[in-house]
């Protein structure tokens, strides 16, 4: 918007119906050809392998640099490399036992939902968490059905890696919609 524009805008001579709006090309929804992929948990891997290199290195560098060389030694490798080669090892094992395969998407993850609810589901949002100690993935689906003013809600606990209901929550829909359909 230039200077005149803003003068006209801010002295109110401008009118709503002139002033447009849109969103820049990047942002606009129907430009995407493709479905949206997931990533995949099982990318955690790369930083573990990164991970467990450079704590090996760290390591290494503590340990061949000898007390011979005492400037070496207490200039650039000093104990807390070691402590942080240690470090390091452990996050980077910790990052490959959580790197799981997500084999089991967010389309698979809403029909399993879908088929275990019993009732016929209208809207439906899939969002992937994780779950315990070594971060299993698992997609929590909220489901409500397929009426107008939806009577029935559900939330779906699905595995990300074998597609089993972990756990499922369905009930009456207390939320009143009728002032909601204009």
């Amino acid at each position: 918007m230039n200077n005149d524009q803003a003068d006209r805008v801010a002295g109110g001579t401008e009118r709503d119906s002139e002033v447009r709006d849109s969103l820049p090309e990047a942002l606009d929804p129907s430009a995407i050809a493709e479905p949206y992929l997931f990533p995949n948990n099982s990318r955690r891997r790369i930083p573990a392998v990164l991970y467990t290199v450079i704590g090996a290195v760290c390591i290494l560098a503590s340990v061949v640099i000898g007390e011979d060389t005492p400037v070496v030694k207490g200039s650039f490798v000093n104990d807390g490399v070691l402590v942080a080669g240690i470090a390091l090892i452990l996050v980077g094992l910790y990052h490959a036992q959580a790197g799981w395969d997500l084999s089991f998407d967010e389309e698979q993850a809403l029909q399993a939902a879908a088929r275990d609810v019993g009732f016929p589901v209208g809207h439906a949002s899939a969002q992937l968490g994780w779950r315990g100690l070594r971060s299993r993935p698992t997609w929590k689906v909220l489901l409500y059905s397929n009426e107008p003013s939806p009577k029935h809600r559900g939330l779906v606990l699905v595995d990300g890696i074998d597609g089993e209901i972990i756990d499922r929550f369905v009930e009456q829909n207390p939320e009143d919609w009728t002032d909601s359909r204009g």
